[in-house]
């Protein structure tokens, strides 16, 4: 599956992966050679687990170069209509809400990312400002309205 990212999710990635490189990776060699100075390996929990933290390392740094290589970058486009890339004012409860709409991995909803696969960002797609949106919840409905889309 071919992920989707904003210019920004790429940035992010690459010094994730540049700190796992560069800084990570040497800490847990370390830590290995450490502990192998422990002697016997078989009943030697330091050892054991800098090698499973290598193993998550590893796997991190092989998952974030793959994403990297085969991510669809998008590009902010001026356009009136909500998008991936855009950034949205919403109205709700008389509450001013502010979101970026991002791909599935950079959501995060407590600093104001929201997936484009979430019922949010599907429901948004499209929308221009004025616009309303009635969303079902677990806790019932919720009618949004678009105020911006930058």
């Amino acid at each position: 599956m071919v992920m989707t990212l904003t210019p920004e999710g790429v940035a992010k990635l690459k010094l994730e992966l540049e700190v796992l490189k560069k800084e990570r990776r040497p800490e847990i060699v370390e830590r290995i050679r450490h502990a192998k100075e422990y002697g016997d390996l078989s009943e030697n929990a330091e050892y054991h687990d800098a090698k499973e933290e290598q193993a998550f390392i590893e796997g991190r740094i092989i998952e974030i170069e793959n994403t990297l290589k085969t991510a669809s970058i998008v590009t902010k486009k001026k356009t009136e209509h909500i998008d991936i890339g855009s950034s949205v004012v919403l109205l709700k409860d008389g509450t001013k809400h502010t979101f970026s709409i991002v791909g599935s991995t950079e959501a995060d909803p407590a600093a104001g990312k929201i997936s484009v696969d979430s019922p949010l960002g599907q429901a948004l797609i499209g929308k221009a400002a004025g616009d309303s949106v009635n969303l079902q919840t677990p806790t019932g409905s919720a009618l949004y309205r678009v105020v911006a889309v930058d």
